[in-house]
């Protein structure tokens, strides 16, 4: 189950990960949604047993994996985000037929890490700080994006193996880098040009999948609706890749100054 979150995506991994992404080869493809699987007749946890026959591979992963200006990064933290992630891995691979890489996998977690640290360590040296209510309105907001309450979605991520509180630690530092990358490089907004170019390359990518895949007897796509009513999204998408672009870029800079050991 992968979940769709405002700015830097906490996902079913953490915000860890989703960091990381931007900085590699890219982040992987989003996997279909559970509610989406589940109208389909699928088991979304089930799906990622029966796409690989691999499990989750952590021999010889040390007490501790990194160390950040002094400050530890445990095998404990590295495990919850490693496994939730290789879950989502392991579902994409039912559709591509490629086991998981897992030392890739393993190195691209230490480093979102390493990443996540740097930024919340950057935040705290300039004062930066979230408050109860911030992480309750974001938390509310995660869930909405995925059509759920707030309880249901605090109960799909128990099932994922994230208990509540490492829920809201997640979002709480997920709203803190946010506030940091707001702080350096905001305020985030997208002109009509980059809405417009946006809006073109979604047709042009609903007009290549409808030439791909056409459905006999019926339209093959619906007709993508007018650009003002699909505007709100648009803006999300466009602003959400420049806050990403901006986390990426003063993380790789925070890293340059930094001092980090990786013991992975």
């Amino acid at each position: 189950m992968q979940f769709r979150t405002m700015g830097i995506a906490i996902g079913a991994a953490g915000i860890a990960f989703a960091l990381g992404a931007c900085g590699g080869s890219g982040a992987p493809e989003e996997a279909p949604d559970a509610q989406d699987s589940a109208a389909q007749g699928e088991d979304p946890a089930a799906g990622g047993e029966e796409a690989s026959a691999q499990d989750p591979d952590l021999e010889g992963v040390p007490d501790v994996v990194a160390e950040v200006n002094g400050t530890e990064i445990t095998k404990d933290e590295f495990t919850g985000v490693y496994e939730s992630q290789f879950q989502q891995m392991a579902m994409q691979s039912q559709q591509t037929g490629q086991e998981v890489d897992q030392d890739q996998l393993k190195n691209d977690t230490v480093e979102s890490l390493i990443g996540v640290e740097l930024l919340e360590q950057e935040a705290s040296d300039r004062g930066i700080e979230v408050s109860d209510a911030d992480v309750e309105d974001a938390l509310a907001e995660t869930a909405e994006t995925n059509q759920m309450s707030p309880e249901d979605f605090l109960a799909a991520m128990e099932e994922q193996g994230m208990p509540e509180d490492e829920v809201r630690t997640q979002v709480a530092s997920q709203e803190t880098v946010a506030k940091l990358v707001e702080d350096e490089a905001g305020p985030f907004e997208a002109s009509d040009d980059e809405l417009q170019e946006a809006y073109d390359q979604a047709k042009s990518q609903q007009e290549q999948m409808s030439a791909q895949q056409p459905q006999e007897g019926e339209q093959a796509a619906q007709e993508m609706p007018p650009l003002e009513d699909v505007k709100p999204q648009l803006e999300e998408q466009v602003t959400g890749q420049k806050e990403a672009e901006a986390t990426d870029s003063l993380a790789t800079e925070l890293r340059e100054e930094a001092d980090v050991t990786v013991h992975l």
